[in-house]
């Protein structure tokens, strides 16, 4: 644009740390070169290295790193030259026959001074410069392997950006005399909300007055532009101390906003998805279901399970996305393959649904990002409206896909006739009243910080629960570590004394969860037991469970619900707890070390 570039990359950077923020580095052409300042660290760090001195110019990029190929450092640090300095690069994803092609170059006379994969492609550039930027990105893209999201600059052609993509996300930013190029959308929703989302194998060339998207080949494609819906302080902390404590308290919204046109009170029972608009005969022939998810979204999907399971009637098995393709799963034509991811660009989901297409099977995306990769390659998509997750540990993006796994297999029982019209009719009733009643359960937070004040120093942490609220005590445990650092770990509570019991000392906290009905006496004669062992009990219990308070330490009630509504509220003061554990122990609760938001490599 005719802007200066500087202040635009860091504000639009620090939209994204959540992405990736062991270093950070921008490049920018001053008018006669390419000027790369990086260096390890936070955004902050770059920005008080270059203070006073930054940057001049109107075209530039800048990347914040989460460290696939080489550790954090300067060196490290995106953007990547060549040795010359003409040709910059950012990169997200993994060239994955990088190690052949530095050998090749290194032979050929070329300096490489990073250990990052990225490098490569900077190198690749200017060997295979033909005087023609866009047809010399063209070459090498067809040198590379892996998954890439590439953003190039050319000091010999300082009048654009060119930009590609497989199997990461990129959008580009549409403006009036200016244009932006960006891994997600908050970067650049200050600036405009017209956006084009790239596809695999798309190249664009970006200049201020224009984008030109084609394909490999150089054919032409007609994007359509999509408007973005969101405006910027919808991805800022809206007053909340943390981007995770303001997205605990928008679960009651982003509930409410994906039950929306789905379930309502003129149809009790019945659940609509006018996106599937699927009949009984959509059913026919499929007789199993996987579900497959990485981290908080496989959690999902256990709880998914039972839903489907429990109400639908279909055997469902639920997998790691990461394991999936590499145990030959026994999947074909009979089989709907659900795939949940937040972002929707999770590497390792997007390739089990590429695997369970190439068997056959019908594809089914779970998904918060409209247009994502996951989205667009699956054979149908729900989308939850959980609204843009900041946060590393995600929250809301968890309650919503337990919402629409439920809506789900409402769906599905209904077009298979396995479910009874009373219990649909319960089901829909108590969805429709669990946005009030999340809020109710996020008032009452005062107990659950003097909990977190009572225990934050511990170094362990147990979680016990039976049938559904196993599969929340899962949740609940790594919410604690991934943002506090506290070994946790959950277990059946049946599995206690097959090995389990040993671990339980005087002292240490173990979280017992008791809100399912039908195996509340036997999770209470496991209390017990870890209390003989003078284990400090806490329990989740619902209202009106008064006498766990003769055997617990300390209760923790939420509203009264049905068994399969509970998982909803139950991971609340889980979420709850975790948050104010980690402020007790000063931790960095939105970037906890060595995670980012989207895992978009393998």
């Amino acid at each position: 644009g005719s802007k200066q570039a500087t202040p635009i990359l860091l504000d639009g950077m620090s939209k994204l740390e959540y992405r990736g923020y062991d270093s950070a580095g921008i490049a920018v052409f001053d008018g006669s070169k390419i000027r790369v300042e990086k260096c390890v660290g936070r955004l902050e760090a770059l920005r008080d290295k270059i203070k006073g001195q930054e940057p001049v110019g109107t075209l530039g990029m800048g990347h914040t790193r989460w460290a696939t190929h080489g550790r954090p450092s300067d060196r490290n640090s995106h953007p990547h030259a060549d040795s010359t300095g003409e040709f910059v690069v950012v990169h997200n994803g993994i060239i994955e026959n990088y190690l052949t092609l530095k050998e090749q170059l290194v032979n050929q006379g070329h300096h490489f001074l990073s250990e990052t994969d990225t490098e490569v492609v900077a190198h690749l550039l200017a060997q295979q410069y033909d005087g023609d930027f866009v047809s010399t990105v063209r070459k090498v893209l067809r040198l590379i392997d892996g998954s890439y999201s590439l953003v190039m600059m050319c000091a010999k052609e300082p009048d654009k950006l060119v930009c590609c993509k497989k199997d990461n996300p990129l959008v580009i930013g549409l403006g009036e005399g200016e244009n932006f190029v960006a891994s997600d959308i908050p970067a650049i929703i200050a600036h405009t909300r017209k956006t084009y989302v790239l596809s695999d194998g798309e190249l664009a060339v970006v200049t201020k007055d224009a984008v030109q998207v084609t394909n490999l080949a150089g054919k032409p494609v007609n994007k359509k532009v999509y408007n973005v819906t969101w405006n910027a302080e919808a991805a800022e902390k809206g007053g909340f101390e943390h981007f995770m404590l303001k997205e605990i308290y928008e679960q009651p919204k982003a509930i409410r906003e994906t039950l929306r046109g789905r379930v309502s009170a003129e149809k009790q029972g019945e659940v609509v998805f006018k996106e599937l608009g699927w009949e009984k005969p959509d059913l026919f022939g499929i007789d199993r279901i996987f579900i497959v998810a990485c981290g908080t979204a496989y959690h999902a999907g256990m709880v998914g399970k039972y839903y489907l399971e429990k109400f639908a009637r279909i055997p469902v098995e639920v997998d790691i996305a990461s394991e999936f393709r590499y145990r030959d799963p026994v999947i074909d034509e009979s089989c709907l393959l659900i795939l949940i991811s937040q972002s929707g660009e999770t590497s390792d989901t997007l390739a089990a649904l590429r695997e369970g297409k190439r068997r056959g099977a019908r594809t089914l995306a779970v998904t918060n990002v409209v247009g994502s990769s996951l989205a667009r390659e699956a054979d149908d998509v729900i989308y939850t409206y959980a609204g843009p997750e900041i946060a590393v540990a995600s929250t809301k993006a968890y309650t919503t896909q337990l919402i629409v796994m439920l809506m789900f297999a409402i769906y599905v029982a209904n077009l298979r006739g396995k479910l009874d019209r009373d219990l649909a009719c319960l089901l829909t009733t108590a969805l429709l009243a669990m946005p009030d009643q999340v809020n109710r359960t996020l008032e009452e937070v005062e107990q659950i910080k003097v909990f977190a004040r009572q225990y934050g120093s511990t170094e362990d942490v147990f979680f016990l629960g039976r049938s559904l609220d196993y599969f929340v005590a899962l949740e609940g445990a790594l919410k604690l570590k991934e943002i506090s650092y506290i070994h946790a770990e959950a277990y059946a509570a049946g599995e206690l004394k097959h090995g389990t019991l040993a671990l339980v000392v005087e002292g240490v906290p173990v979280i017992v969860l008791a809100t399912q009905n039908d195996v509340f006496a036997k999770t209470m004669a496991n209390l017990k037991e870890v209390k003989a062992r003078q284990a400090v009990v806490i329990v989740i219990a619902q209202e009106g469970e008064t006498e766990v308070e003769k055997i617990a330490d300390h209760v923790i009630y939420i509203p009264r619900t049905n068994k399969f509504m509970a998982p909803l509220l139950t991971v609340l003061p889980l979420q709850l707890l975790a948050y104010y554990a980690a402020l007790t122990r000063g931790c960095d609760v939105d970037k906890p070390r060595n995670l980012a938001k989207s895992v978009t490599v393998e």
